[in-house]
């Protein structure tokens, strides 16, 4: 049933047509119901005055009418709620028309995302994606435009109405703990008809609180998907991952059939027995070689992806596809050779330097233990890994990155990833705290700047090393104390390569 919130204060005009929802002031217009939502930093109630001088058309309050309103008042209960409830019906309840698709997880959202868009889209079926690095909504793949990996209900709901407009079959989302959240509600009222889960480690306890809350708030996704059953699509399901220790907790929050897939490899007197297996995996940098166990058969299959945790989000997104669309899975499992990367995930730069160059997107402390010792076992020479952690956000993962990174890794150098107003240098030490067997000023570093750092770890690597820059990826700023500032892993670090060669 539709909610209903009351206008209780009519200023000149009573009932407004609201053609768009606004959180932010400086995107209030005419046509708007601009939405303040208090945040870490500040109160949305402090911009009401803004978004109506740039023309909103009515606000959306909680506590009653503010203070000089001169435009209609809309009374919710909870702001977050209404948002994403009138969000939809705005957009015309865009994901009723797709099948949608959401992954959850710590590590590999992003990756997994990107396979089953991409094998939807090699088996002829429209689809559309947003992730953390990147969206589709119609012809051409962009940039995640938002600094957000899930953003907020206003625009999952325009991009969902955006790929109904294109007509997609398909859509694939990327759902964050955060966007997952009771307390955000950013994906509140998306119809998900399909709900695959990767992994889950220590991550986002500034804003969850506690380990519980953080894997209760991922595994609403499985609450919330198969919520009624769409006319002409197919049935409901969810997808687990049986290596994660956690698997069944997700499988038991899901209402509907649940399909698992595992890695083999050593464990295979194991008593769980999944629907999808890869076993015998031979990876380099550059790719992996697997078989695959389904049904009681042997398929061989290769990515040109290095890493085991490549392998499981591929094992993921077979499984979903084949699930999704009906298809055998021999027929998708041909498509692996085809997968390409997320552009900052695992990315080579080679400009002919004497040493491996990686850019990565990794930046748990359970990514580093599935990316590192692969790299180490792949690398001739010594590896050099340049990371740090994020500012005003989990705290008690810093010593276990560095616990992580020391032992695989022979020279860590350590910088900004996104300090926010926290004291730079203090996060670094926090990380350091934790890079057992290490001693600065001999193997381990502490350098904030990051484009000194990155200069710092190639003029240490010789022919046969690797250098691994962490963190950041993809992404298009380092936020600093006084705002972002813009920056691209990959162009700093052929810009430096560039100087060494010159």
């Amino acid at each position: 049933m539709a909610r209903e919130y009351p206008i209780i204060h009519d200023a000149p005009q009573d009932d407004p047509v609201i053609s768009s929802i606004a959180y932010d002031s400086r995107q209030a217009a005419p046509g708007s119901l601009f939405v303040p939502l208090s945040g870490v930093h500040t109160d949305g109630r402090r911009f009401i005055a803004d978004a109506v001088a740039r023309g909103a058309s009515a606000i959306l309050h909680e506590t009653g009418i503010p203070a000089g309103s001169s435009v209609p008042v809309v009374l919710a209960g909870d702001a977050r709620a209404a948002m994403s409830a009138l969000s939809a019906r705005l957009y015309d309840n865009p994901s009723e028309k797709l099948f949608v698709i959401g992954v959850t997880g710590t590590d590999g959202k992003s990756s997994t995302v990107w396979f089953i868009h991409q094998f939807l889209e090699l088996l002829g079926l429209a689809s559309g994606f947003l992730s953390t690095a990147a969206c589709q909504t119609g012809d051409a793949v962009t940039d995640n435009p938002f600094r957000q990996s899930t953003p907020e209900s206003p625009e999952i709901h325009r991009l969902l109405a955006e790929m109904v407009c294109n007509k997609k079959e398909f859509a694939v989302i990327e759902t964050t703990s955060h966007g997952l959240s009771d307390r955000t509600m950013r994906l509140a009222d998306v119809r998900f008809d399909a709900a695959v889960f990767t992994n889950i480690a220590h991550e986002h306890l500034e804003f969850h609180g506690t380990p519980q809350q953080y894997m209760y708030d991922k595994a609403n996704l499985f609450r919330m998907t198969g919520k009624g059953k769409k006319a002409g699509k197919p049935r409901p399901f969810g997808v687990v991952n049986l290596d994660s220790p956690h698997w069944e907790y997700f499988a038991k929050a899901s209402g509907t059939p649940v399909l698992t897939f595992m890695m083999e490899s050593g464990r295979d007197a194991r008593d769980l027995s999944a629907d999808l297996a890869a076993r015998s995996v031979s990876s380099d940098l550059s790719g992996s070689t697997f078989a695959l166990v389904w049904q009681g058969t042997t398929i061989p299959g290769r990515i040109s992806l290095p890493g085991n945790f490549n392998v499981e989000n591929a094992l993921a997104a077979l499984l979903t596809v084949h699930a999704a669309t009906g298809r055998p899975l021999p027929e998708i499992a041909a498509l692996l050779p085809r997968l390409m990367g997320v552009r900052g995930r695992m990315e080579r730069v080679d400009l002919r330097q004497a040493f491996n160059v990686f850019v990565d997107f990794a930046h748990t402390p359970q990514a580093f233990e599935k990316i590192l010792p692969m790299m180490r076992d792949a690398t001739r020479g010594r590896l050099i890994a340049v990371f740090g952690s994020a500012g005003e956000r989990d705290t008690a993962k810093r010593p276990m990155q560095g616990r992580a990174a020391s032992g695989a890794c022979d020279i860590l150098i350590l910088s900004d990833e996104d300090p926010r107003g926290e004291d730079r240098m203090n996060i670094l030490r926090e990380i350091a705290a934790g890079c057992e067997g290490k001693n600065e000023g001999r193997d381990l570093y502490l350098i904030p700047d990051r484009r000194e750092a990155i200069r710092f770890a190639f003029s240490l690597a010789q022919p046969g090393d690797t250098v691994l820059l962490l963190g950041k990826g993809h992404e298009k700023s380092i936020i600093q104390q006084d705002g972002p500032v813009s920056w691209n892993e990959r162009a700093v670090a052929e810009e430096l390569l560039g100087e060494m060669a010159r």
